[in-house]
């Protein structure tokens, strides 16, 4: 009889609080990561420092929000069962108005709450500028990133090479990167390495990761950008000092130069290519990219047209012909 009484109240919270662990689950599930039936890695698995430094606000952020959730949930579930019609101990009072006290409390917690998470924001958002060099004994490397149609080409400056739809790098060495778009603007994100950023036609941004740790890191395109954006995906891979610096001699010994008229043919609309290298680059073609002295790409069509459907990569550089 009891249950029956208090039930109507509580169903209403009951279905927040349903919604709100779904909503809690699917975050999980999107930090986790996931393609088709196939997992892997996500945020939460940090393989850097900067990874490690936005799992930290992650879990933060969360503990200050759950600090007010979790009593305040609470709270309504006592009310609700100490309210309920069969509790005659309970006192209805309805000429009250008002509790300065009541006031204190209901506003000082969430003022408290915005408090903690603005200071944790406003911290961290220096302390991960994706601009400021990182701490380490190590000089950085140097890459410079260009988001092409729908592919990524990874320029070495220092060594002179150039690869496609591959990143290595030597674990626990800073990498500089240097990001700009050929095509429409995109986003570069490394989940284990942390801090997605823009890359805009016409202009350069800064980010700082490192791999403290050999592997084998997901990285992908997180702005949809056309067809070919589902499948706008790298391996990021880091490897030991040594075993960078024999396939950067390996490169350096076989494969084509990256020069305008191999640019030109990256513009061609391609998707699911096949990783693969070149052993030298012309100078200054990032900042040729860069500063539009080149020529941008196509980006994605608003409507079909004749050889306007993505088609898989064949050979090093695939691209879409007419018919």
């Amino acid at each position: 009889m009891m249950l029956r009484n208090w039930l109507p109240a509580l169903r209403p919270r009951i279905f927040t609080a349903v919604h709100a662990v779904s909503v809690l689950a699917l975050l999980c599930s999107g930090l986790a990561g996931c393609d088709g039936n196939a997992w892997y890695p996500g945020s939460l698995d940090s393989a850097g420092p900067v990874s490690s430094g936005e799992r930290v606000i992650l879990l933060d952020s969360l503990a200050i929000m759950l600090a007010i959730a979790v009593p305040t949930i609470v709270c309504i579930l006592a009310v609700a069962w100490w309210y309920r019609a069969a509790n005659r101990r309970s006192l209805y009072d309805p000429k009250w108005t008002y509790s300065g006290r009541l006031e204190l409390l209901v506003w000082s917690i969430p003022a408290l709450v915005i408090l903690f998470l603005g200071g944790t924001a406003w911290i961290s958002s220096h302390d991960l500028d994706p601009a400021k060099p990182l701490n380490a004994d190590r000089k950085a490397l140097e890459v410079q990133v260009v988001a092409l149609d729908w592919k990524w080409l990874f320029i070495y400056p220092d060594q002179h090479i150039a690869s496609i739809n591959r990143l290595l790098t030597p674990a626990g060495t800073p990498v500089h990167f240097q990001l700009t778009s050929a095509s429409v603007m995109n986003v570069f994100f490394v989940p284990q390495l942390g801090s997605e950023i823009y890359a805009m036609n016409g202009m350069v941004t800064e980010l700082n990761l490192q791999a403290d740790r050999p592997g084998t890191f997901l990285g992908f395109a997180a702005q949809i950008n056309g067809d070919g954006f589902s499948d706008m995906r790298f391996d990021t891979r880091a490897v030991s000092p040594r075993e960078f610096s024999e396939w950067v001699a390996a490169v350096q010994t076989d494969g084509p130069t990256l020069d305008e008229a191999a640019y030109r043919l990256l513009l061609k609309q391609s998707a699911r290519v096949a990783p693969y290298t070149y052993r030298a680059v012309a100078p200054k073609l990032f900042e040729a990219i860069a500063s539009r002295q080149l020529p941008s790409g196509e980006g994605p069509h608003l409507a079909p047209t004749k050889g306007s459907q993505v088609t898989q990569a064949s050979g090093p550089v695939g691209f879409l012909g007419d018919e």
